[in-house]
């Protein structure tokens, strides 16, 4: 009879139990999901207990199918596939919701994972367990995701140890969860497509987001001024005061990007070699008309979803350079280069050390309460940035 009890309960278990596959590895959706608790300082994260039986709490945001974030990503329970000889047992500590993260989900970004998929592309973990074969890891290391399209909204994942690349733990956690996307683009954007010295000049709209607060950060660490556009709100001194007190040198609206008072403003900073453009449209244009002759705008983003317009003027009497960058891009191309992603996070943490370079303001939000997250992350004007704590 208790054989009979036993294989019954066992049969009616496995039928609430469906499997499905995400990203080539087993996932069991179940009926309910154990709240996993909220960690909010790192000197907390378990520090004596690494083992696959620690990592009790095992469930992610996924969606089936691309629409509305808020609509079609759901919590659910998986179990963890075995652990291989080249993987890694990671527990998620933080993860960011970033733009491009919402893209994915839309079905509108430049690569979509197979579905069903984990959502969020940034987040820092902390290794938990190693495959007999990995050297480049140790139980304890927090990593970040070396490329796009690993799924970081989720409490824990076995994955490759060469998808992951290791940061000190010595900096605040939510430095560490929202370095590898926005504070990597600014750098490299800074970097890559003009020699700017201390004195020059950047211009850049969208400068109150993640990326703009980095640019600002990196820039008047090395002396650079810069030019700060945002949409006008009701909240703009507000906003012009927390951006200054980053480093920026001027805070303008658009409006302002327009007006012949700009004259003025260029009698106190050069005009300037480079301009960043993450939103396209009108204000793409009025940043090239801004550039020195033969600077470089490089767009990194479009959130105004409208197409830049480039004068001939600007190409035919000023030389103006067009470019692009993606830093998923950068990231494969410079995959076989260790040092090369290696330098720039360790120049990026000591600026973090040194208190020059801080994680945007952040709303720290459980996976439980997602739904809420995901919708203030499409909202306009809010200045924070939603950030899943595990």
């Amino acid at each position: 009879m208790c054989l009979f009890r036993t294989y019954h309960n066992f049969k009616m278990n496995l039928s609430r139990v469906t499997s499905l596959l995400i990203r080539g590895r087993r996932v069991y959706r179940t009926a309910g999901f154990v709240c996993g608790e909220r960690i909010r300082d790192a000197a907390v994260l378990l520090k004596n207990s690494y083992s696959v039986s620690a990592v009790r709490d095992r469930t992610a945001l996924l969606h089936r199918n691309h629409g509305e974030p808020s609509q079609v990503v759901q919590l659910e329970s998986l179990v963890l596939p075995q652990m291989g000889p080249e993987s890694v047992l990671v527990k998620m500590l933080a993860a960011p919701i970033n733009p491009s993260d919402l893209n994915m989900i839309q079905g509108t970004y430049a690569i979509l994972p197979e579905l069903p998929a984990v959502g969020g592309n940034e987040g820092v973990g902390q290794v938990m367990e190693v495959g007999d074969k990995v050297k480049t890891l140790k139980v304890g290391d927090w990593v970040i995701p070396r490329d796009a399209g690993i799924g970081t909204w989720r409490t824990a994942a076995v994955l490759k140890a060469d998808d992951l690349v290791t940061l000190p733990k010595d900096i605040p956690v939510l430095s560490a969860a929202t370095l590898g996307v926005n504070p990597c683009t600014a750098f490299r954007m800074l970097t890559d497509f003009e020699e700017l010295k201390p004195g020059d000049t950047v211009i850049q709209n969208a400068a109150n987001s993640g990326v703009g607060q980095a640019v600002i950060q990196i820039a008047a660490a090395k002396g650079i001024q810069t030019i700060n556009v945002v949409r006008d709100r009701p909240d703009l001194q507000q906003l012009s005061d927390r951006l200054t007190a980053l480093g920026a040198t001027h805070v303008i609206t658009e409006e302002t990007l327009r007006r012949p008072e700009m004259k003025e403003l260029f009698k106190s900073c050069p005009r300037p070699k480079l301009a960043l453009n993450g939103v396209g449209g009108k204000s793409a244009t009025e940043l090239l008309r801004h550039l020195q002759s033969g600077g470089s705008m490089v767009t990194y983003g479009g959130m105004a979803k409208q197409p830049v317009t480039v004068p001939v003027s600007a190409l035919i009497f000023k030389d103006v350079k067009i470019r692009g960058f993606w830093v998923t891009q950068w990231k494969r191309d410079n995959k076989h280069d260790e040092d090369a992603l290696r330098n720039m996070l360790d120049e990026l943490c000591i600026l973090i050390r040194a208190g020059k370079l801080s994680a945007p303001a952040c709303t720290e939000v459980c996976l439980q309460d997602f739904r809420k997250a995901l919708e203030n992350a499409m909202k306009p004007y809010v200045s924070t940035k939603q950030v899943f704590v595990m």
